[in-house]
């Protein structure tokens, strides 16, 4: 058996779901956050209010971190807490790995996003977090997507991968 029809179930595999925890738009640039307990995702353009909404080919409409990381990242800082605000990530999650949701569609409430990559810290993580903040999120700045079917997103909502072809094991040779 090779590698590629080991790994491939393996990736496909996601029956954990998560929930949606925290929520902002960032108004303007520079600027702080406005928490939300309700967004709403428009299509090939990202959240509505936040200055980072865009275009259809842009890969960064909406960003999302675990809230499993925002905990580690606190840690590494020698922190008991971080605000979710400081790091200005949209969406904080907690209960499904994001990096699992590589090259997949998923919903979050009534919208549904893509992967498009991972959220790196700049160095505005120093900035807001204080000495080592930049290295303290490294690895764990979340992901990037894209909206593909606008929606509401809200507090508590359930995050969960779409599945277009479920793996299915074949029956043994008889």
């Amino acid at each position: 058996m090779d590698k590629a029809s080991i790994i491939g179930p393996l990736l496909n595999t996601l029956p954990q779901r998560g929930t949606v925890s925290w929520l902002c738009i960032r108004p303007q640039r520079r600027q702080p956050v406005q928490v939300m307990t309700a967004v709403y995702a428009e299509a090939d353009k990202g959240l509505q209010g936040d200055h980072f909404s865009g275009s259809a080919t842009s890969k960064r409409q909406v960003t999302l971190i675990n809230e499993e990381h925002v905990q580690a990242i606190a840690s590494m800082l020698g922190r008991k807490a971080v605000d979710p605000g400081l790091l200005r990530r949209n969406i904080v999650v907690k209960g499904i790995n994001l990096l699992a949701l590589k090259d997949k569609q998923f919903r979050i409430g009534k919208a549904v996003l893509e992967m498009t990559g991972l959220c790196h810290p700049c160095s505005r993580m120093e900035q807001n977090l204080g000495p080592g903040g930049y290295n303290a999120v490294r690895g764990h700045g979340g992901i990037t997507a894209r909206v593909i079917h606008s929606g509401e997103i809200n507090m508590g909502d359930i995050v969960e991968i779409i599945v277009k072809t479920p793996y299915m094991v074949s029956p043994p040779n008889k």
